[in-house]
Parts: structure tokens; C-alpha cells; sequence
């Protein structure tokens, strides 16, 4: 499977933009000073940075895709991890990449993020959001996730609908995976919430398309 585009609107009026793929099919990818829409490759912004800086982990085979992104800086943080030998995704709050427990070492991705905790109540991942020290969760910004099911599919889902953080996590629960969903991770949001595909694109809220540096890349 490459990946299926989708556009779907939830009850509260947030629309989420879902490119649903194999976790075989991606791999994170170090863009430099470039936006996602700026690329050749499909797929949607990654983590957070500053300055050109990656401050989330963001790791192919035990490999970070561009300097600092071996760790979640300052906190321990919800990481997207797909463990390929062992056929499975987690959700692991981690700070350091030595941290993530994978079968292989050397057969893995991991982006770091925000924990979803999809399966919890609103009131216990907002506290460990805050723990994690999420940006902004309660304005309205842009916003952009992954999410995995029970059969291992990956949805990354973008929201040009400036929903809070609690709003998006809760239309990704209504609309994505027919009840299937395990867990997933917010990723930066605002004007670096970007997406492109060969259906369309999207190049976030700022005047011209923000520099991103980093990215969760489709192979196919």
C-alpha cells in the first residue's frame, strides 16, 4: 500500500486532512531550511525546532536525521516509535534516543512528539501533556498528528481548522480508524502544520510556507 488521501470534517467542525499509509512506508526525514510543501517527497511537518534546531527526536535505524534530533529537549516526551522486527508501533515518553526499547537497534523510526493517549480520559492526557510541556493546547493554531490502529496502519493528519489541542485529539477519535485507534502523538502545530500529497497540498498559516527542517516522509 502507498497511501490513501482523505479530507473528512468531524461533528465539531474540525477538518482533518489524513494521508493513511504502512509504517513501512515511512521514513523521517532532515529537510534543512525548507517547508514540506517545498519538497518532493509526500508527507506531513515533523517535530519542533528553533532556529533551524531539531528539539524532538526524530530517528531512522538508530540514526538521528540532523544534529539534536537524538533527543527530546528538556523533557521526556511521547515518541512515535515502529519497532519493524518485532512488527509493532509504541508510544514511549522518553527524553534521550538510547532510551526507546526496540528489538533492533537498528531496525526502527521514532518521532518524537506530544503523548495522545487516545485510550485515556481527557483529564489524564492533559496532564501528562502538560508534563510534556505542550505548546499552546489551548489556542487556536494549527495543528498536525500521528496516529496508529490495531492493525498497524499510520494515519498523519493535518487540521487547517485552528483548533485547541483537545478539539483535534477529539475529531481524530470520532473520525479516524472507525474505532480502531491505539494511540499517536501531536506533533508542531501553527503555522509549520503542513501537508502535501499528489491529491494536494497545504502550506500552513503563515504569509509564505514556513521553514519546517524536518519531516515524516511517505517512501511511496
Amino acid at each position: 500500500m502507498a497511501y490513501t488521501f482523505s479530507t473528512v470534517t468531524a461533528s465539531n467542525g474540525v477538518k482533518l486532512y489524513s494521508i493513511k499509509t504502512s509504517p513501512k512506508n515511512i521514513t523521517i526525514k532532515s529537510i534543512g531550511a525548507s517547508s514540506v510543501v517545498g519538497q518532493t517527497a509526500y508527507g506531513v511537518n515533523g517535530g519542533y525546532f528553533y532556529d533551524g534546531t531539531l528539539l524532538q527526536i526524530a530517528v531512522n535505524n538508530n540514526v538521528a536525521v540532523a544534529p539534536n534530533g537524538s533527543e527530546n529537549a528538556k523533557y521526556a516526551r511521547g515518541t512515535l516509535v515502529w519497532d519493524d522486527q518485532s512488527g509493532g508501533f509504541s508510544v514511549q515518553v522518553v527524553q534521550k534516543m538510547s532510551e526507546i526499547q526496540v528489538a533492533n537497534k537498528s531496525n526502527y523510526w521514532a518521532q518524537g512528539g506530544i503523548s495522545m493517549m487516545l485510550k485515556s480520559s481527557d483529564s489524564a492526557w492533559k496532564t501528562q501533556a502538560a508534563a510534556e510541556n505542550i505548546q499552546n493546547p489551548d489556542g487556536a493554531a494549527n495543528r498536525t498528528a500521528l496516529v496508529y490502529n490495531n492493525a498497524n496502519n499510520i494515519w498523519l493528519i493535518v487540521t487547517d481548522s485552528k483548533p485547541t489541542a483537545a478539539a483535534f485529539r477529539t475529531a481524530i477519535k470520532e473520525k479516524i480508524g472507525s474505532g480502531t485507534l491505539l494511540d499517536g502523538i501531536f506533533l508542531d502545530g501553527s503555522g509549520s502544520s503542513q501537508y502535501k500529497v499528489a491529491e494536494g497540498s497545504y502550506g500552513g498559516s503563515d504569509a509564505k510556507p514556513r521553514l519546517v527542517y524536518q519531516m515524516v516522509a511517505l517512501k511511496s
